[in-house]
């Protein structure tokens, strides 16, 4: 069956909000156990500055770590030009700037209005391509925003149209507050694809406030997207949206992937002892997960095949 890219961004969206700070050893503990278990897409940190979020300060030192690791795609958030120059510096291979489709958002997350948030994509886009370091664009709050209620999907395709035109490689639609359903995302994902090229919307970043995180993710595979992003234990939320919860549980979206067929190349024995690594640096973060909860089937190795 299809191959389907499952990025983990505990590292990054996972810990932006947590209380304490991880260690770096233990960042890379992490980093290198899930690599081994088949995940070959880490967001390892975000460039943003070490003020506003100490739990993202040794994030060059994980890009460095984390390029070692052979067959890992390593990427990382950047809110602007600023950060993306850092993080083509410390050698990414890819990067993200989040765009929300919710002005009210933008403004208090990065302090930027939509067209304010073009003109920095160009410019980011200029320094990725320089750099030939793959650049996509997260539109975040698309699905709705806990500030302004619900996001127009005109509104939604016409700001990804903008961006496209300004640099972007490729999109991810973000679900920040937890809002949306799978016939919305059915929808969004449709226009989008329309609008920007089906190789461009890609990817599909859920969370799982309301519950409906994997029916979400299922509703995107259904229309062709092969790249969903989750963090280990579920673990996350964005800290500038009041009510935003974790992430889908990679653990969870793993053992629905690979049942069903689908190709992740992700041993799931083997993802779930990654799970120690992270408890045992948060004692005190709670660790989501129904398939760790109930544990995995004698026969769940053949699951999915004929």
């Amino acid at each position: 069956m299809t191959g389907i890219l499952v990025s983990e961004v505990g590292p990054r969206d996972g810990l932006q909000s947590t209380q304490r700070v991880m260690p770096l050893e233990a960042k890379k503990a992490w980093i290198k156990a899930e690599a081994e278990a088949g995940v070959r897409e880490i967001e390892v940190g975000s460039f943003v500055p070490p003020s506003l979020l100490p739990q993202m300060a040794d994030t060059p030192e994980l890009v460095a770590f984390a390029r070692t690791i052979p067959n890992l795609n390593v990427v990382a958030l950047v809110p602007n030009a600023k950060g993306a120059a850092r993080a083509a510096e410390a050698g990414v291979h890819g990067m993200s700037i989040p765009f929300s489709m919710s002005e009210t958002h933008s403004l208090k997350n990065l302090r930027k209005s939509h067209p304010e948030m073009i003109e920095e994509i160009r410019v980011v886009a200029e320094i990725a391509r320089d750099a030939d370091i793959h650049f996509a664009v997260g539109l975040s709050t698309a699905f709705g925003c806990t500030m302004e209620g619900m996001i127009g999907e005109d509104n939604v395709v016409r700001l990804a149209e903008q961006a496209a035109n300004a640099g972007a490689q490729e999109f991810s639609l973000s679900d920040t507050t937890g809002y949306a359903d799978p016939a919305q995302v059915k929808r969004l994902v449709r226009k989008v694809r329309a609008a920007v090229g089906a190789d461009r919307m890609t990817t599909l970043h859920l969370h799982n406030t309301r519950g409906l995180g994997l029916a979400n993710a299922l509703a995107g595979l259904e229309e062709g997207i092969t790249t969903l992003d989750a963090s280990l234990g579920g673990i996350g939320g964005c800290p500038f949206a009041p009510g935003a919860s974790g992430n889908i549980v990679t653990e969870d979206l793993v053992f629905m992937l690979n049942s069903m067929g689908y190709d992740t190349g992700i041993d799931l024995e083997k993802l779930l002892k990654v799970r120690e690594i992270v408890a045992a640096a948060l004692p005190e973060e709670p660790l989501y997960g129904f398939t760790p909860d109930a544990g995995l089937t004698l026969d769940y190795g053949t699951r999915g095949k004929s």
